[in-house]
């Protein structure tokens, strides 16, 4: 399997990650078509965020085989992580309460058009640079279903202020603009109600079957499971010699990152 135009395909054989205090996880296997959902299951501390991280190439593995977009991992992570995106990856990529929706916005845009789908072509000129991040920031936020003129101050209405739902949506349209084949979200459902966690899992599914591949973290797969693939992070057993390998999914990926290095 390779990429499609816009999803990326996933498989991994095997896969651990390993940090100081011992194994994420281990021994995980993964076969994603490109325009997959994914969903990441398990416990807190069984190395969801870890995975996640290993799969977007910002986080090297340890053991077995990965290969997302027709990349091996962990040899060629720079080229995985130029067409994967995060969202709401808690101290990784998250969003600044102090800062409002159109300042998220028009911070992630600018880079995008300015220089168009690459870094390394030269600098747009001011009105087709302007053009460009009004329609990559409309497109993300029709994809994420979020619209600002139906939050309580439009874009101006801080992050702090939002509802959780409204959060993740915006996470996910700040990651949308980049046009990545890979999405990947942690903690998809964390705290929502049924009703929320519904709108989340269609929101995901939209975007897979517009053709991006969606990795996304979750406590609990969608209610609806047709279609999906699912990937069980406690049965990927830690190294039981380890004690307190895992602890809460936040430490164990700062404890891998800062192990492997992080991009």
């Amino acid at each position: 399997m390779d990429s499609t135009p816009h999803g990326a395909a996933v498989t991994a054989a095997g896969l651990g990650v390993k940090g100081p205090r011992g194994w994420a996880f281990r021994d995980l296997d993964v076969t994603a078509e490109p325009g997959a959902l994914i969903a990441v299951q398990g416990p807190s501390g069984t190395g969801r965020t870890c995975l996640l991280l290993a799969l977007t190439g910002r986080m090297k593995s340890a053991a077995g085989t990965a290969e997302v977009g027709g990349a091996p991992l962990p040899k060629h992570m720079a080229a995985v992580r130029s067409f994967t995106a995060l969202a709401h990856v808690p101290g990784v990529a998250e969003l600044d309460p102090a800062l409002t929706v159109g300042e998220h916005l028009r911070e992630r845009a600018l880079p995008h058009g300015r220089f168009g789908a690459s870094l390394r072509t030269l600098p747009k000129p001011r009105r087709e640079r302007r053009a460009r991040a009004r329609a990559l920031v409309d497109g993300a936020l029709t994809a994420a279903g979020l619209d600002p003129a139906a939050l309580s101050k439009g874009v101006g209405t801080a992050v702090r202020d939002l509802e959780r739902l409204e959060a993740l949506r915006l996470s996910v349209a700040l990651a949308l603009i980049g046009g990545p084949r890979l999405l990947a979200v942690d903690d998809t459902d964390l705290k929502l109600s049924d009703d929320e966690r519904a709108a989340a899992w269609a929101l995901l599914r939209g975007l897979a079957r517009a053709g991006t591949t969606v990795l996304a973290v979750c406590s609990e797969p969608p209610a609806d499971a047709a279609g999906v693939v699912l990937v069980r992070t406690d049965r990927a057993a830690p190294d039981a010699d380890a004690p307190g390998d895992g602890g809460h999914d936040e430490e164990g990926a700062a404890d891998a990152l800062a192990e492997a290095g992080r991009a």
